[in-house]
């Protein structure tokens, strides 16, 4: 299977193509820029020796003489080794050279521009003549009257010029090493910086994992929230959004404490503490969330969070509770029940009839008395169940509800589920506060409806609840219980107080009197 090349590794290599293209350009210049610059330095110096010969007394005195070429040659060979030159040639008006450094050449045609030094100029150029191409200067020779009696031409060689650009390139050669092994360098250490933060992976395989995971992502239905080290917010899913109301945008790379979230989350998020299956209250939601610090490598990267709504799961939890107390309530009073009859039947058999008819008497006098007092306040069925049942799970607790008398309850001025949650929970609370604590032990609820709104409290005869709790109680799910899945009884009322705008109030010592004001709304008014 061929490997493929991971993000950091492609990098490497362009980078490294890259500088190697630059740098070779690089080279490529500097090596044309000198030669362009070791021609301009030849031009300069062979015009400048040029200028020197044709300027001195002695070249015009001897192209009077008789015999030109011994005076000038030992002159102009003399002046040619020590400028470094390869050439310099004396030479008469019409070309006629005097001076060589091939001695065949002597009194031959000087080839090459001469008119512009005749005119008494000067000629500069780039020429092959007998010793090959090379850069020669021209220049006029004057005598005493300013008249020209001939020609001094100095030139070197390309040839020459090259070896003293060869002479250059072990610098230029180890400049270029050095600027290569630089950048490989420099690319490496940032390939190994790429490679640990991609873990290797090429490009097919971080846009295929990008997709997969966005579409995870996105399409869960669990809400998620990733907090870096630093406390802001990495990553927020479409569900998380959901469950919290967050805004589409501007939620990433901002602190946990500058968005606005419920109060229980931001606590959570912020103290960056683990949490398994922990309820807390999002608005009218209860969620159950969990939280753990992620790591990579041992090293701490921040804190993930997730959040499952249960609000629907709760309410049917609570209303299984209450089926399922009223079961147990229900065979203990058949159990019960059923010890009345044997007591009764005993009675008659002994022939004690009037004893078993006042027996019998009395306990139906006693259960239909509740069940006449529930009935006639209360004519919403489902609430009249409700406190039927909660009857029976007080009596099997050892507790007294009572129902008092001003209760009123006419039609359904608010939806069954809310009465339900609102007057379960309540009662739930109540009983709980009661429970274990020295006789009397006793629940009192009162239902009453007006036009404008519904009223319920339920007192008890407990400890009462601290009034530096309270606001606690009903919007955190605090509870006086440790033990875990409790205190959510009393932030459920207060989800469905603050759902319908209404009001409570606590009122302690002795027990605890909660009462609950809700509006009716006129969609469920009669």
């Amino acid at each position: 299977m061929t490997r493929r090349w991971s993000i950091a590794g492609q990098l490497f290599a362009l980078q490294v193509l890259v500088v190697s293209l630059l740098v070779a350009g690089g080279t490529a210049g500097a090596v044309l820029l000198a030669r362009a610059d070791a021609r301009d330095a030849a031009s300069e110096k062979v015009l400048a020796v040029a200028y020197t010969v044709a300027n001195a007394p002695f070249v015009a005195q001897a192209l009077r003489s008789p015999d030109p070429t011994s005076r000038l040659q030992p002159y102009a060979e003399a002046t040619r080794l020590a400028t470094e030159t390869d050439f310099v040639v004396v030479m008469a008006p019409d070309r006629t050279r005097y001076t060589h450094p091939t001695q065949a050449l002597i009194h031959k045609q000087f080839s090459g521009t001469i008119d512009a030094a005749l005119a008494g100029g000067e000629v500069v150029e780039e020429f092959t003549g007998s010793l090959g191409e090379s850069v020669r200067a021209v220049v006029p020779v004057r005598d005493d009257g300013n008249q020209i009696v001939g020609l001094v031409s100095v030139g070197i060689t390309t040839e020459t010029i090259n070896r003293k650009l060869l002479h250059q390139a072990p610098t230029v050669a180890t400049a270029t090493a050095a600027a290569l092994l630089l950048a490989a360098a420099g690319a490496w250490l940032l390939s190994r910086r790429l490679r640990r933060q991609t873990h290797g992976l090429g490009p097919a395989e971080m846009t295929r994992m990008y997709e997969y995971y966005d579409a995870v992502l996105h399409s869960v239905r669990e809400g998620l929230v990733v907090v870096d080290r630093d406390g802001r917010v990495a990553l927020v899913n479409d569900e998380g959004r959901r469950l919290l109301d967050l805004p589409d945008g501007g939620v990433t790379d901002r602190q946990v404490t500058e968005l606005d979230l419920p109060p229980a989350v931001g606590e959570l998020l912020a103290s960056g503490r683990p949490a398994a299956d922990e309820p807390v209250l999002a608005g009218t939601r209860v969620l159950v969330a969990n939280q753990q610090v992620t790591r990579f490598d041992g090293r701490p990267l921040g804190t993930v969070l997730t959040l499952r709504d249960h609000t629907e799961l709760r309410a049917l939890t609570g209303e299984l509770d209450s089926v399922r107390g009223l079961t147990e309530a229900l065979q203990a009073q058949a159990h019960e029940a059923a010890n009345r009859l044997h007591t009764v039947l005993t009675l008659v058999e002994l022939g004690r009839s009037d004893e078993a008819v006042r027996l019998a008497t009395a306990e139906l006098a006693l259960a239909q008395q509740l069940t006449d007092q529930v009935v006639g306040a209360v004519t919403e069925p489902a609430l009249a169940a409700l406190l039927l049942g909660k009857s029976a799970q007080a009596s099997e607790r050892g507790v007294e509800l009572v129902i008092d008398e001003d209760s009123r309850l006419d039609g359904e001025p608010l939806p069954s589920r809310d009465l339900l949650t609102v007057v379960g929970n309540l009662v739930d609370n109540a009983l709980e506060a009661v429970a274990g604590t020295d006789p009397p032990r006793k629940v009192t609820v009162l239902v009453r409806s007006s036009a404008e709104e519904v009223l319920i409290r339920v007192t008890d005869t407990g400890p009462g609840l601290p009034a530096d709790h309270v606001a606690d109680a009903f919007r955190r799910g605090w509870s006086t219980k440790q033990r875990e899945g409790r205190g959510l009884g009393l932030a459920l009322v207060g989800q469905v107080i603050e759902r319908y705008g209404g009001r409570y109030e606590v009122a302690s010592g002795p027990g605890a009197a909660i009462t609950v004001w809700l509006p009716v709304l006129k969609r469920h008014s009669s």
